[in-house]
């Protein structure tokens, strides 16, 4: 069969597996919009973000592995991001000396022989 029509037979096997389960040899559509993981926890991280809004990423992915869900901090950015919210990381503030230290200076000569 597979020769008949010049394919390979992993192909064939995978149309008849197809047949057999759906009734149709034909290939499903491709593309659309797959459904986001987190839809169904929207509502606790929106809460959680309101709560603490300086929680990072990775602290929310690591909650939602606590709760058994299981996904990349990018994945978490675009729900965020799909709802209007800005999502900043509190950690990257501009380094700046502490209030009872002068800032340091610039190195003026090297020392010790070349």
């Amino acid at each position: 069969m597979a020769s008949l029509f010049g394919v390979s037979v992993a192909s064939v096997v995978k149309w008849s597996q197809r047949h057999r389960v759906t009734g149709s040899a034909a290939a499903r559509p491709m593309g659309g919009r797959r459904k986001s993981l987190l839809e169904p926890h929207r509502a606790f991280l929106i809460a959680r973000l309101a709560a603490v809004p300086d929680l990072t990423m990775p602290a929310l992915a690591a909650e939602l592995a606590a709760l058994g869900v299981v996904v990349h901090p990018v994945t978490i950015w675009r729900l965020v991001r799909s709802q209007g919210l800005r999502f900043k990381n509190a950690v990257r503030h501009r380094a700046e000396p502490a209030g009872d230290r002068a800032p340091a200076g610039a190195v003026e000569e090297v020392s010790g022989p070349a």
